[in-house]
């Protein structure tokens, strides 16, 4: 009885403060899900939404004003279900998504109930340990709660020994979010072939309907293009912050130095981080998996649970959001725990659960919960494992991934920030994403994400001027005859060109746009003397930008590297190119470089 009315207390307070508070509140996440259900609705197609600029005039276009927003790196089918809540302005949106989740938060519970044995007031305590993922999973709206249904789901149908059920909800997983793709390996060593069928037949069906709703050049686009950064950890902002706490954001903050985002590395030794990135990820899943085949019989709730929390060690993003998806391997394995392992799971998912401040981040606490949850759970399958079979796995992983970081090194060494300056900005903070600039005879204008929002930054006289409008400033322009520098201006779903005068620092509307400059630093440009050609080449999950001759046609690669590199414009004596690359920063939020021919 007692438990019973903590549980109450906790969900009467979940509802009076978080939920009310989600519920009141519209600078959240969800826009990030409801804006492309809107854009489905119109008809965009899918590789726009990629677009950090383009999807943040949207979400304006949408009716929401505040937050930075953006789709990557979420699949083609990530938004499908708010689809039936794209037709209603976005808070009547966001207040129809919680009340969903809200329902779906309470048929997990009983499902996990039900699976455990455990009372439903038991499992609620629980949950509300971990209250700090709860909370902002609900006060922002975000997706969590709906995969954390999906995965109870996935657990209670094999428990119910319906396997080609459990496939199917795993499927269903990963073509909305990626995090069930492990999970057909799991399947397989276990032998459990139709659960490997519902999964293989939820992925095919999830492949037609987004290539039914997009076409297959958007799918193939976000399969050649988005998903092989978005494995690689580049996928949401910035991939050095610790808020990331995944196992990726730790390499790549201890090995690999940046001087934005990550100015101050343990060591900086790339070299060291490519190899480890596939190493670590390559070791948890091959000995999992071997861990499991060599155990005897079915697919165990267990083993289940300790594969679902080997692909939590691997996910590539993992905000705190994300941590209510431990809850149901925490319950499953507490079913067969003693008194004092059931307290330190608890206290595990509470942990986990518990916000932290930024300056406690930087140690990764959490991660080295889970790594030491996932390691104390897979002792006795490890232990199963024979000497010749682990150091086979072993050196077979090593392999693996030293050709896998000589890949990567040879790209790594052809991105510009191994042979160029990368030009700096001035402010605090020092993180800025530049993604579009015009080049004047007054100094550069910028287009950059800059204190969450997109400004103008203006570089002259070795100083950097931060110039803030009422809306999303994008797209400058530069006027060379009248010395202006134009501009979109996006606020309160509407467009508005506007003419900045250096001179007096004013910015006004245009009236027409029929003698606007045409906006430079895409496609090939000719120097202003004439010597020289700067043009870029598309490949296969990247772009590069080239240097060639006009006199003899000789051409070099100035800024390659599996990234993107774009926007060459021509310094106005023609000494230097500028252009923009993302390469080893967050995909699609680049730096600026500066090349100078006279280096050429």
């Amino acid at each position: 009885m007692k438990a019973r009315i903590l549980a109450l207390a906790c969900f009467a307070l979940f509802l009076g403060r978080t939920f009310r508070a989600g519920w009141n509140t519209d600078d959240t996440d969800f826009p990030n899900y409801y804006t492309p259900a809107v854009l489905v609705r119109r008809g965009e197609p899918l590789n726009k939404y990629y677009d950090w600029a383009w999807f943040q005039r949207q979400m304006n276009f949408a009716g929401i004003e505040e937050p930075l927003g953006t789709y990557i790196p979420q699949t083609p089918l990530a938004m499908l279900p708010l689809l039936p809540m794209a037709g209603f302005p976005a808070q009547t949106a966001k207040r129809m998504w919680l009340t969903l989740s809200l329902g779906l938060l309470i048929a997990a519970v009983w499902m996990l109930s039900r699976i455990t044995k455990f009372r439903i007031e038991h499992v609620a305590l629980v949950l509300f340990a971990g209250y700090g993922t709860l909370q902002s999973n609900f006060y922002l709206g975000q997706y969590y709660v709906f995969l954390f249904f999906l995965v109870t789901l996935a657990f209670y149908c094999l428990e119910r020994e319906q396997s080609a059920a459990s496939g199917v909800v795993c499927g269903t997983i990963f073509a909305l979010k990626l995090y069930g793709a492990p999970f057909l390996l799991c399947f397989a060593a276990k032998r459990n072939w139709k659960a490997v069928a519902g999964m293989v037949g939820a992925i095919a069906v999830a492949g037609g309907l987004a290539t039914a709703m997009f076409g297959w050049h958007d799918v193939h686009y976000f399969l050649r293009e988005i998903l092989p950064r978005a494995i690689d950890g580049e996928g949401t902002g910035d991939p050095y912050h610790s808020f990331n706490g995944t196992l990726l954001a730790l390499l790549r903050r201890s090995f690999l130095m940046e001087p934005d985002l990550n100015p101050h590395p343990m060591w900086n030794a790339p070299g060291l981080f490519f190899f480890l990135r596939p190493f670590t990820t390559l070791m948890i899943l091959a000995f999992t998996v071997a861990g499991l085949a060599v155990k005897e019989g079915v697919l165990d709730r267990r083993g289940f649970a300790w594969f679902a929390i080997a692909t939590l060690c691997v996910a590539p993003n993992l905000g705190h959001y994300a941590f209510i998806l431990f809850l149901p391997p925490i319950l499953i394995l507490m079913k067969d725990a003693d008194t004092r392992e059931r307290i330190l799971l608890v206290s595990a998912y509470a942990l986990l659960g518990c916000p932290l401040r930024l300056q406690w981040t930087r140690a990764f606490p959490k991660l080295w919960i889970f790594l030491a949850l996932f390691c104390i759970v897979g002792w006795p399958y490890w232990r199963a494992l024979r000497p010749k079979v682990a150091i086979g796995l072993a050196v077979a992983v090593a392999l693996i991934a030293s050709l896998d970081a000589r890949r990567h090194m040879v790209s790594y060494r052809s991105e510009p920030g191994r042979r160029f300056p990368r030009i700096m900005f001035n402010l605090a903070p020092k993180s800025f994403f530049v993604s579009s600039f015009a080049v004047s005879k007054v100094g550069i204008f910028c287009q950059a994400i800059a204190d969450s929002r997109y400004s103008l930054l203006w570089l002259h006289d070795n100083q950097t001027e931060k110039l803030s409008f009422k809306g999303e400033a994008f797209h400058p322009r530069a006027d060379a005859q009248r010395g202006l520098i134009y501009f979109e201006l996006v606020t309160h779903a509407a467009s508005t060109t506007m003419a900045f005068d250096p001179a007096t620092r004013a910015a006004t509307p245009v009236l027409t746009a029929s003698s606007l400059p045409e906006n430079a630093g895409s496609g090939s440009t000719v120097s202003p003397d004439g010597k020289w050609v700067a043009f870029e080449v598309k490949k296969p999950g990247a772009q590069e930008v080239w240097l060639r001759s006009s006199a003899n046609d000789d051409s070099r690669l100035l800024g390659g590297g599996r990234c993107i590199n774009a926007s060459p414009t021509w310094e106005l004596d023609s000494k230097a190119l500028l252009f923009t690359s993302d390469c080893q920063r967050g995909m699609g939020l680049p730096a600026l470089y500066r090349a100078s021919v006279a280096d050429e």
